[in-house]
């Protein structure tokens, strides 16, 4: 039997996490020669989603909960999600199901092939036409500026080989953005065109702020573009100004041109000027930003809960701390039990 890390990552899904469980194993039952482990990374939720997801664990080990002690956002969630992963690969998906868990055989009989990635290319998306043009443009802006080679249209729906799993253990990055990492880790890597289905129940956790949150990261953690372009846009105004300095010296000095008072030209260059450097250095806060925050392990994923952890799981390297509160007593009571 081949173990499979089924990967779902989960907030405020109270309505959808025992369907995703269900849908997931049913597609196991008829696979033979695969088992499940199926590890919902909870990132504190305030609903009812991880009192369902400790019933499920409790009724079968097969299911591993982890619940974080604060909302680590999700790219931090799904990188701890891969870290713990045990099976021979790893197959992400969205608990809202808008990514088909019926496609998991397809995706493990391409990776039996020896591809080491199989991700989903989204043919066509629920979002409206807006969105969804939004969606694609920033894909397409990502895989332009980048050095990665970064598939277009493709989400977090993927198969991934231990391979590219034991190198994921390594990774110690406080703003993750897991696709990125992964596209750029090359081995052989093959897309599969599906379409993706609107969601089951529940609303979006991907608002807008987050999106844009989520590109920011995409733009600055695999491309230098962003400085670089300041400081061509800075080189350019530099030039420009120069060649207008020159012209106006030669003018009055040479040609002795009687230049009227120029206020207004001075107070737009001013501006100009002032609004560059403000966009220029908020560049350059993001990458010293990321920076600070790597350099004071800030933002680690802290582990309130753990439920049906295997005893025999090595540790990783830079193993997400364990909180937690004062009745770890009986917390600890529950795992064992949801364990046997």
């Amino acid at each position: 039997m081949t173990t499979v890390s089924i990967l779902i990552p989960a907030l405020n899904e109270e309505d959808n996490v025992r369907n995703a469980y269900e849908r997931v194993m049913a597609v196991f039952d008829g696979l033979r020669d695969y088992e499940p482990e199926i590890i919902f990374t909870d990132n504190h939720s305030d609903d009812r989603t991880f009192e369902i997801l400790s019933e499920i664990a409790k009724d079968d080990s097969r299911v591993r909960v982890i619940r974080f002690s604060r909302n680590m956002g999700y790219q931090s969630s799904v990188l701890t999600a891969y870290r713990s992963a045990t099976g021979a690969c790893a197959i992400q998906i969205d608990c809202d199901l808008q990514d088909p868990p019926e496609l998991i055989p397809q995706m493990l009989d391409t990776w039996r092939q020896g591809y080491h990635v199989v991700y989903g290319i989204r043919r066509s998306l629920p979002d409206g036409p807006i969105v969804a043009a939004a969606r694609r443009g920033f894909y397409a802006l990502i895989d332009m500026i980048s050095n990665d080679d970064l598939p277009r249209n493709a989400g977090e729906f993927r198969l991934t080989d231990r391979r590219i799993l034991d190198e994921l253990r390594r990774v110690d990055d406080r703003s993750p953005y897991v696709r990125g990492l992964i596209s750029g880790m090359g081995f052989n890597q093959i897309g599969f065109e599906y379409d993706r289905d609107a969601r089951t129940a529940g609303e979006s956790k991907f608002p807008f702020k987050a999106m844009l949150s989520l590109a920011v990261d995409g733009l600055i953690n695999h491309s230098l573009l962003p400085l670089r372009l300041a400081s061509m846009i800075s080189l350019t105004v530099g030039l420009v100004t120069f060649l207008l300095m020159m012209g106006y010296i030669i003018g009055k000095v040479v040609f002795g041109q009687d230049w009227p008072d120029g206020f207004a030209t001075t107070t737009i260059l001013l501006l100009l000027s002032m609004t560059l450097n403000a966009m220029f250095l908020g560049i350059l806060g993001e990458y010293i930003g990321r920076i600070f925050l790597q350099s004071k392990d800030l933002n680690k994923p802290m582990i309130e809960h753990e439920l049906n952890r295997p005893k025999d799981e090595p540790e990783l390297h830079d193993q997400a701390s364990s909180a937690q509160p004062g009745n770890a007593t009986v917390s600890k009571r529950v795992i064992n039990q949801a364990a046997e």
